[in-house]
């Protein structure tokens, strides 16, 4: 099996300012899929994106209630290319209104850092060096 993109799909109180928080942290909008009730975030073009949909837009697509922010559904870990990238990206988040919900993490071979974004959603923006990572002992 094999997919094409992945979606993540996730309510939002205004697009505006969810629209100026991404391209702040420096993600490209794919415009195809914006507008008015929707921006979409290209994590990794053609392939990863996150669809921040107005809350009156989102329950369009589900029966159930959404999560109000003030409780945790999912993680989103994003993997970027070093670890002055993640620390980079954790300030600007947390200067335009972000909260870092946990201190940073610093192993051997990986680096993370989170933040909750305007709407109570939690990002890890991780750093892996693959070439530190344990060996199996065996």
């Amino acid at each position: 099996m094999s997919i094409g993109s992945i979606y993540v799909n996730l309510p939002i109180k205004n697009v505006e300012k969810t629209r100026q928080f991404w391209t702040a942290l420096g993600f490209p909008i794919n415009e195809q899929f914006s507008d008015e009730k929707a921006v979409c975030v290209e994590l990794k073009k053609d392939l990863i994106y996150a669809m921040m949909l107005s809350e009156s837009f989102f329950k369009t697509f589900t029966h159930k209630p959404i999560a109000d922010g003030g409780s945790t559904q999912m993680l989103l870990a994003i993997q970027v290319e070093s670890k002055e990238r993640v620390d980079e990206i954790l300030s600007i988040a947390l200067s335009l209104g972000a909260i870092r919900y946990l201190d940073p993490i610093a192993d051997t071979w990986m680096y993370y850092d989170r933040f909750q974004d305007l709407d109570g959603h939690q990002w890890e923006v991780m750093y892996a060096d693959m070439s530190q990572f344990p060996q199996e002992q065996g």
